[in-house]
């Protein structure tokens, strides 16, 4: 709310090369917020995928979860007005890459009723087949 009082106020004064200086810096904090938002939806997903993987089942429960993670990653991604998207499908593999750890650590509470450290359940997943499986999910909401 202050940038927008601070913006207000360097147009009233006409001073411009200020306000675009701000209107950059609010874009900046715009990007930050939805690229978290991706983020925490990528971990949701990405930790059921790796429960998934390390029981060898699925629940509806998961299957709900997932789903809701890709459709959410979709709608927070989507440029509405101008059209496009936030990140592109590199940068998206690249945060659930990135998220791929935090999510492994979470799941290691969850599956398999807990009783692996996050190592051993690092060793029983295939962390490139989840990753790619976690871009195709959210691919396919696209379509």
């Amino acid at each position: 709310m202050e940038e927008l009082l601070e913006l207000r106020a360097a147009i009233d004064q006409q001073r411009y090369p200020d306000a675009l200086i701000l209107l950059g810096e609010m874009e900046e904090i715009s990007r930050e917020d939805k690229l978290h938002k991706i983020r925490s939806y990528v971990i949701i997903l990405l930790i059921h995928l790796i429960k998934q993987s390390a029981e060898q089942r699925t629940t509806r429960s998961w299957d709900c979860s997932i789903a809701n993670a890709a459709e959410e990653i979709q709608y927070v991604n989507k440029r509405r007005k101008l059209g496009g998207y936030y990140l592109n499908q590199a940068e998206l593999k690249e945060i659930i890459a990135e998220a791929y750890q935090t999510a492994l650590r979470k799941s290691a509470l969850e599956a398999c009723e807990g009783q692996y450290t996050t190592e051993q359940l690092a060793n029983q997943v295939n962390p490139l087949i989840i990753q790619n499986n976690a871009l195709k999910i959210i691919a396919e909401i696209e379509k």
